[in-house]
């Protein structure tokens, strides 16, 4: 069997011809719920796309990138912080990484960042994949920290805070686990990350529209390729949408830092279900949930692993960041990607986005 590597060589395939037949009445269904998301003006806009079998099945833009300036939401060209599904691309790279040796996923973080305060525990990367490692969260205000820190920076932040929990005893999902990933994976390929990312799985998945927000500006995106333009990023209280605040998440690029396109996460999706890539060994060690005292966290190395209310299992993940909110689920027994971005900080329509994704599943059995 060829390995994941080779496998990501060739992973991209251009499709061509029309979308899959699709059941038009219940897709109504979905594009009634999708627009009352911006008709009461619950998300200023929102981006979805869908595979099946490896086309598309659906793709529509809801509302606007930009609502001063009326720029409508296009899910080819239109790009969104796509917040912890970062995580997903970091955790491919850190795929390759581990199959050219240059990582082992079960040796201590300290290998490769001697200079990482000590705790009372070790931990391995492993552990800090799965959120078992004791790594705390968010406090305070740092969820929206708008400081120009690099990634080995950012260790400023928490690197002085006491482990929650004795390694593989107990799970806490942060961002801050992969920021230390993250700064291993420089230091052992010496290859700045995002560099690493870039040419071991954007460029190979043909990801133009996706890259690192790592001191961004409007007008690189909007000179972009294409029609290509950056959402405005939004918040939202009673009286309204307002922009949010400002943020650099470039030192938790691999945790919630990249930006990208709705067709661009489900390209990215599809890869996971090309022939031979979730039979890899590996690949199946991410996609595993872990379990602590028996019990299942329901999270890979890098990825929500669980089931739906219906039992279809899924893998991908849920983001949510200044100014963006973000889905992505794969179901390999049903070969579906869903892609779903939207342009606003925690919106709270998270039972809209299930059933939405519920209804399309439905049609496929």
């Amino acid at each position: 069997m060829k390995s994941f590597i080779a496998y990501l060589k060739n992973l991209w395939i251009p499709i061509s011809g029309p979308s899959q037949e699709r059941p038009l009445k219940r897709l109504e269904e979905v594009d009634d719920l999708l627009n009352a998301l911006i008709t009461e003006k619950r998300v200023p806009g929102l981006a979805i796309t869908v595979r099946k079998n490896g086309g598309i099945w659906y793709q529509k833009g809801y509302g606007y990138a930009d609502l001063e300036a009326g720029i409508k939401v296009d899910p080819r060209h239109t790009v969104f912080r796509i917040a912890s599904i970062s995580k997903n691309i970091a955790a491919t790279a850190l795929v390759h990484m581990v199959k050219e040796g240059t990582i082992d996923l079960d040796a201590s973080l300290y290998d490769y960042v001697p200079y990482f305060p000590k705790k009372e525990h070790d931990f391995t990367i492993r552990q800090l994949a799965g959120h078992t490692a004791g790594i705390r969260g968010y406090k305070g205000r740092e969820y929206g920290l708008d400081e120009p820190y690099t990634i080995k920076d950012g260790l400023r932040i928490f690197k002085d805070d006491d482990l929650l929990f004795k390694p593989g005893t107990g799970y806490q999902y942060n961002s801050y686990d992969w920021v230390l990933i993250s700064l291993a994976m420089q230091e052992a390929s010496g290859v700045p990350f995002e560099d690493y990312v870039k040419e071991k799985v954007l460029v190979p998945l043909g990801l133009s529209n996706t890259f690192g927000e790592n001191g961004i500006s409007r007008d690189r995106v909007e000179m972009g390729k294409g029609d290509r333009h950056l959402v405005e990023f939004y918040s939202r209280r009673k009286s309204g949408f307002y922009k949010a605040i400002p943020v650099n998440n470039r030192y938790k690029i691999a945790g919630g830092g990249y930006l990208s396109t709705a067709d661009d996460i489900a390209k990215f999706g599809q890869a996971y279900l090309k022939e031979g890539v979730l039979g890899d060994a590996l690949v199946s060690e991410f996609l595993t949930a872990q379990k602590i005292n028996g019990a299942s966290t329901y999270y890979g190395l890098g990825w929500q692993v669980s089931q739906d209310a219906e039992g279809r299992s899924y893998f991908g993940h849920i983001g949510n960041g200044v100014g963006g909110y973000s889905n992505l689920f794969i179901y390999p027994n049903e070969g579906m990607v869903f892609s779903i971005l939207t342009n606003c900080t925690n919106p709270r329509i998270q039972d809209v986005l299930d059933k939405s994704v519920a209804i399309m599943l439905s049609d496929c059995q």
